[in-house]
């Protein structure tokens, strides 16, 4: 059962200063700010709950998003500045934060008009690149092998991506955390004990990568998509014209939710902007084969390519 501190927890992630009343031990520490851009606050939501008509367990009325997740919390997300968070008696902390720091997150993220894509960003050769895929396609087992190639994590989870007044898309830092299942713990030769679950029960653990994260926002330079064949070599190919809207648009993090919020106009056009400056490839791999080192040599290739077309632009 959750005891509330005596004091407010002060930490910055996403690119915001953020003040909880809930703890959360993930996130970088922050000095206790003037005016913090989110709060997250813990209240009782059963009244306000109650009162609205709900579909498949969410309540979005102007400005505000609702969602109750059974066994462990309910929460609003109000303005792209305040998460109320009502646990559960006898709630797991860590599956209350798991909502908190991703779908609630999110949400913010959306209501401050920043893109929120699903999955991992790698600070490689001085920009950001971004491995998008459906769930169990490797993202986070990608990312993994290329931290430990050397490069730094930026995200691991929810990306958030702004662009500067040039329209460059920059990428915020989230906090220096991966998520890896018990399957890539295996392939890379670590012991599940030395990690804390995601939450009770869960084969999933939150492994820390303090020494390994990029703590300054930087430009987003392509895209990866991860998917899955059922055998054959891996390829990579450019992904071209309009299927690339259709990417960014599935892997725009819980893109169900655009819609009902009446962003759909504003994410077509943020989109849009973006791909001005980014490439976007795609990466096919045979399921049920580890193939994270090929895919980042195939990578990397490309990058090193990249690097290589835009030096030469600058002298043409």
């Amino acid at each position: 059962m959750y005891n509330q501190p005596k004091e407010n927890y002060y930490a910055f992630a996403f690119g915001l200063q953020i003040e909880s009343e809930w703890p959360l031990p993930e996130l970088i520490h922050a000095e206790e700010a003037k005016k913090a851009d989110v709060t997250i606050k813990v209240s009782d939501l059963t009244n306000e709950w109650e009162r609205h008509e709900k579909e498949c367990n969410l309540v979005i009325t102007k400005g505000i998003v609702m969602f109750k997740i059974d066994h462990t919390a309910t929460y609003l997300v109000k303005g792209g500045h305040t998460i109320v968070v009502s646990p559960e008696v006898m709630a797991d902390e860590r599956k209350v934060r798991l909502f908190l720091l991703g779908t609630c997150m999110g949400i913010i993220l959306m209501q401050r008009n920043i893109l929120p894509l699903h999955g991992s960003a790698i600070l490689i050769n001085g920009q950001v690149y971004a491995i998008v895929g459906d769930s169990g396609a490797g993202k986070s087992t990608l990312a993994s092998a290329l931290i430990k190639q050397g490069y730094r994590l930026l995200s691991d989870d929810v990306i958030a991506v702004s662009l500067d007044e040039d329209n460059v898309p920059i990428v915020s830092p989230a906090y220096p955390q991966q998520k890896l299942w018990q399957k890539s713990l295996d392939y890379f030769g670590e012991k599940s004990d030395r990690y804390s679950s995601i939450f009770a029960k869960e084969t999933k653990y939150a492994v820390p990568v303090h020494e390994y994260f990029h703590t300054e926002p930087q430009s987003l330079a392509g895209v990866f998509e991860l998917t899955m064949k059922k055998n054959g070599k891996v390829r990579l190919s450019e992904v071209e014209s309009l299927d690339r809207f259709r990417l960014l648009g599935e892997h725009t993090y819980r893109q169900y939710l655009l819609e009902p919020l009446g962003l759909l106009e504003w994410h077509f056009t943020m989109i849009s902007r973006l791909l001005r400056n980014v490439r976007v490839f795609r990466i096919e791999r045979p399921e049920n084969e580890f193939t994270a080192p090929i895919i980042m040599k195939e990578m990397e290739r490309m990058i090193v390519k990249e690097d290589c077309y835009e030096s030469e632009k600058r002298f043409v």
